[in-house]
């Protein structure tokens, strides 16, 4: 068999599964057969597609089935772009089954989860396999109304449903955007083949239309501002192992799309394709990080920071486009491979940190980072494998998500070779915005951990927590580990990406893995370079010798007092720095503009006895500006249209008369 024709049977296999999960209902043999058999299925095509991806095995292939549309068939097409993506989906798909077979113990309704779990994995594969439109649709469908299902699982819990709801709403608009941008790619011939598509470029307002269709469409399951609104209200309503997957790999399955519509299937860009995709990159950069460091929720934070972290991934595909446009192949192939590599990092430390969230829920079943606290003590595994995420979301070297940013950073800074001057001025605040959010990132998960792990239990929940199951640990540490070694090496995963990025924009980097130390130098050995070894034995030296001189000349006597309190003897742990304190001067200089930030202080008069109050409320002006008058307009339209149950046979002849002889208007006019 071909690797195309392995990975086709992986994603047939897990959909096979899903009726012989429902068969089994809730014996324990289903949650084995689902996690087990989705375990092994995507282990078996992350590493053929890895293979693949290195060329050891054929990086090219092409499968045509008797499905789909009559005269395109159902067409499945492995390139090196595919490879990277399928990598991305299966390594993931494989550490959250493997999660599961843990955290899966504790589901109170498995047979609405499990069936879904799967048809969402296999319709992830096939989207990024599919090589006709119909069929790309077809599977993009599939992992929504998957992914929803998985929403709504838990439909009892209060919010839900309206997540549910809001999701697949925006869900159904972005498949309308992308049907219409392959419509457009298509042209009047109907060519919904993507070879067809790549033999006929679209060209000027045609061009636009589909970037700005594209844009919606995959932007808006990715997460892009203003189009994220559904995106921390769906993560938190699924289970943990779903949010991962949700939040660390279907968002990458939207950055794909973009990509194979943008960058191949669109042709040539111009130079002003890249405005907005940079300017939504860099305003989703930071108003995601924003809205993490306001929350509560420990799982809207992981949420919102998706939706910063995507920008991140669309600045490095802003900056692949402008370079691609001005003839500059080195500088767009160092542009998409950092885009690429941040995709794969953040696959990796966003499912770890979504892990470290349920386990913190099952085991104090608690997600207010307000009612937690103290779990180092009690969960130190967890707290280690978190705190690991937290470095490597932050940014911090020798962790992977350093390396990615880093090489975003080394592309902002050769924008003074574009020529237009539009862009001479963007990219250098859009790179500013960026280190922005790298820095409120690093805030935004000190206030996480410090909050949920360090201090006292803040609840009798948070005290009596214990350590999760060998299964959910260690997946936990198994992708702590990923993130420690990617960060250190990082040369092996930039070449392996090599042969994406060429596919995307036509070059890629110099081997890095023949530089001396394992260094990486995207540009010029000159101009900038990373060497995750010695930054880590630098650390780790470091460290030790502070470790060794404390314990040289410190006393050995140990020493025990009452934590200091402020000067204020009261040993309640409500007297501890909060969440919302830490955020406070954070939401003073930035989220009372941007986000609508009020603070109410009630404070009694001197000889008053009543207690003083003080509430902080964010609000969120997208959906104040942008979707409610929406659904006002919807509502009404409805309302109005409503009359139209009642009117006559003659009516309703005449509606359809008129309605199908605007229809050949408009074929006649695009004919």
């Amino acid at each position: 068999m071909t690797p195309l024709q392995i990975l086709l049977a992986g994603a047939g296999a897990l959909l096979g599964l899903a009726p012989a999960v429902v068969a089994l209902g809730r014996s324990p043999g289903a949650r084995a057969l689902t996690y087990g058999g989705a375990l092994t299925l995507c282990g078996l095509t992350g590493a053929v597609a890895l293979l693949s991806l290195l060329g050891l095995a054929s990086p090219t292939g092409d499968a045509v089935l008797p499905l789909g549309l009559p005269w395109v068939g159902a067409r499945f097409h492995l390139d090196a772009l595919s490879a990277a993506f399928l990598v991305v989906v299966n390594l993931g798909g494989a550490v959250a089954s493997f999660y599961a077979l843990g955290y899966g113990r504790h589901e109170t309704e498995p047979q609405r989860v499990q069936p879904f779990y799967l048809a969402f994995l296999a319709g992830m594969n096939l989207v990024v396999l599919a090589a006709d439109a119909f069929s790309f649709l077809i599977a993009w469908e599939v992992m929504s109304l998957a992914s929803w299902a998985l929403v709504v699982a838990r439909h009892r819990e209060a919010g839900n449903v309206r997540a549910g709801y809001v999701y697949l709403l925006m869900a159904s608009f972005g498949a309308l955007s992308l049907l219409l941008a392959f419509g457009l790619l298509a042209g009047p011939q109907g060519a919904y083949a993507f070879d067809a598509m790549r033999a006929h470029r679209a060209a000027g307002a045609v061009a636009a239309l589909v970037l700005a269709l594209a844009i919606l469409g995959a932007g808006s399951k990715a997460g892009l501002v203003p189009l994220h609104v559904w995106l921390p209200l769906a993560h938190p309503a699924a289970p943990s192992h779903v949010s991962a997957l949700m939040s660390g790999v279907m968002t990458k399955v939207a950055v794909y799309a973009f990509i194979r519509i943008v960058f191949d299937l669109a042709g040539p860009p111009d130079w002003w394709w890249s405005l907005p995709v940079l300017v939504l990159g860099g305003a989703t950069t930071v108003m995601g990080v924003l809205q993490a460091l306001m929350q509560q929720d420990l799982k809207r934070v992981l949420a919102f920071s998706t939706v910063e972290n995507v920008g991140v991934v669309f600045i490095g595909l802003g900056l692949a486009l402008a370079f691609r446009a001005a003839q500059l192949p080195a500088a767009a192939a160092l542009s998409m491979t950092a885009a690429l590599f941040h995709v794969f990092n953040h696959a990796a430390f966003k499912s770890l940190l979504f892990f470290g969230a349920g386990a913190v829920q099952e085991a104090t079943g608690e997600r207010d980072i307000e009612r937690l606290g103290g779990l180092i003590q009690r969960m130190p595994q967890t707290a280690l494998a978190f705190l690991g995420g937290s470095l490597a979301i932050s940014a911090l070297p020798p962790l992977n998500g350093f390396v990615s940013e880093w090489l975003t950073f080394q592309a902002i800074l050769m924008s003074p070779r574009l020529e237009a001057w539009a862009l001479k001025l963007l990219v250098p605040a859009v790179g500013a915005l960026m280190a922005l959010s790298a820095a409120l990132a690093a805030a935004c998960f000190v206030r996480v951990f410090g909050i949920v792990f360090l201090g006292r239990p803040r609840s009798a929940a948070a005290g009596g927590a214990r350590e999760t199951d060998l299964f959910c640990r260690t997946a936990l540490l198994a992708l702590a580990g990923i993130c420690l070694v990617v960060g250190v090496l990082p040369g092996f995963v930039i070449d392996a990406l090599a042969p994406a990025a060429e596919a995307a924009v036509g070059g890629r980097l110099p081997a890095q893995v023949s530089q001396p130390w394992l260094s990486i130098v995207p540009i010029a050995e000159s101009r900038s370079s990373y060497n995750g070894i010695l930054v880590l034995a630098f650390i780790a030296g470091s460290a030790g010798m502070c470790a060794a001189a404390i314990h040289q000349f410190a006393s050995r006597q140990t020493r025990r007092g009452p934590a200091w309190d402020c000067g204020a003897p009261d040993p309640s742990p409500a007297t501890q720095y909060t969440a919302a304190s830490f955020a406070q001067p954070i939401r003073r200089v930035f989220a009372t503009t941007l986000l609508a930030a009020r603070e109410d202080v009630d404070m009694p008069q001197p000889g008053e006895l009543r207690a003083s109050r003080f509430q902080a409320t964010i609000g969120d002006p997208i959906w104040r500006t942008l979707y409610a008058p929406i659904a006002w307009s919807v509502d009404l339209a409805a309302e109005r249209l409503n009359r139209l149950q009642f009117l006559t046979i003659r009516l309703y002849l005449s509606l359809v008369f008129f309605a199908l002889i605007g229809l050949l208007l408009v074929l006649a006019l695009w004919t």
